[in-house]
């Protein structure tokens, strides 16, 4: 009748623990009440070593009973602080998230950096050079009159010239330029010789969009007056720019036409095994700077104009000036 006892007593002990633990465990709430609970109950000087300690008293039939309930018990207990601590961790994973969130919908802060479009560093690098060489940067503005644009260049009204630069017109006889010689002009209008300056800007012109040609492009023009210039100073002008931005490449002058230099020459270099033009240049003709009350007779001089696109198209070697203006971020990030 004792032994009944003692195994019903040793089984009571057993439920009231996992009872009394089950509430406790659920009850922790931080990983060291966890860690304390474990050690006071599954532990090796724990509450449920302390009644096993007990089943010695036991029959050799009692006992297996109690070290299986026993050990059931221990896996129980185990699981439920293994799942409280995995509840906890959640929880405090939660409340990092709530506390930390990122709301992606607001505005980024600050600008991510960036590079300069290969336009705006190449026209840089031509100003750099022509600047080397003495000369200052003069602009004007985009929307030109006809006087300005070609009359004053030599280019009257019905002349073949035009041809070569139709435009974009507007009203009361305004025009998009169609080079940034206007420019010149007007700088010459209000500041008498020596001059050497250069003009960089966007000139307009229906061109057919191809490789190598947009109705939209950059300029930069060069003009030089003074006493005694002659074509060497040109070409040695030229040749000096020309090696300063390329290198050591192959150049050549060709004779040409402007109805504002005499005479007149193309540049060309060489890109991909063929000839490119890239300048056109020549003597400014006697008539321009008659025009502007500019003594012929004691002052010569000479312009040269080029395409910023040209120049950065053979410097890259880029096949396709389209490229430039389509915003392709895969083109864009080279540079």
């Amino acid at each position: 009748m004792s032994q009944i006892e003692s195994l019903s007593q040793i089984e009571e002990k057993l439920n009231n623990l996992s009872l009394t633990a089950k509430n406790n465990i659920d009850n922790a709430n931080t990983q060291e009440e966890l860690d304390q609970l474990r050690v006071s109950l599954i532990g090796k000087k724990g509450d449920l070593s302390m009644i096993l300690k007990t089943m010695g008293q036991l029959s050799a039939t009692d006992r297996p009973i109690v070290g299986q309930k026993a050990n059931l018990i221990k896996i129980n207990l185990q699981d439920l602080i293994t799942k409280r601590k995995n509840q906890l961790n959640n929880q405090a994973l939660d409340h990092q998230i709530k506390n930390e969130k990122i709301d992606v919908t607001i505005p980024a802060i600050g600008t991510p950096p960036g590079n300069k479009h290969p336009l705006i560093s190449t026209q840089d690098e031509i100003i750099d050079i022509f600047c080397g060489l003495g000369y200052s940067v003069e602009s004007g503005p985009e929307i030109e009159s006809d006087f300005y644009n070609f009359e004053s260049l030599n280019i009257p009204k019905n002349h073949p010239a035009r041809d070569m630069q139709d435009t974009f017109y507007l009203d009361e006889n305004l025009l998009l330029r169609t080079h940034t010689s206007p420019v010149q002009i007007r700088y010459l209008e209000k500041n008498p010789p020596p001059v050497r300056i250069i003009a960089p800007g966007r000139v307009y012109r229906r061109d057919a969009v191809d490789a190598t040609h947009s109705p939209i492009f950059n300029q930069v023009e060069v003009l030089c007056i003074d006493q005694d210039i002659n074509f060497s100073h040109l070409r040695g002008t030229v040749l000096t720019f020309l090696k300063a931005f390329f290198g050591d490449i192959p150049v050549r002058f060709r004779a040409s036409y402007f109805p504002f230099t005499e005479p007149s020459a193309e540049v060309d270099v060489q890109w991909k095994g063929k000839w490119l033009e890239v300048m056109g240049c020549g003597m400014v003709d006697p008539k321009v700077l008659e025009k502007l009350g500019i003594d012929s007779e004691k002052w010569t001089g000479f312009a040269a104009g080029l395409g910023v696109e040209r120049f950065c198209m053979v410097r890259h070697q880029i096949d396709d000036i389209r490229k430039f203006y389509t915003n392709d971020l895969r083109f864009l990030e080279q540079f």
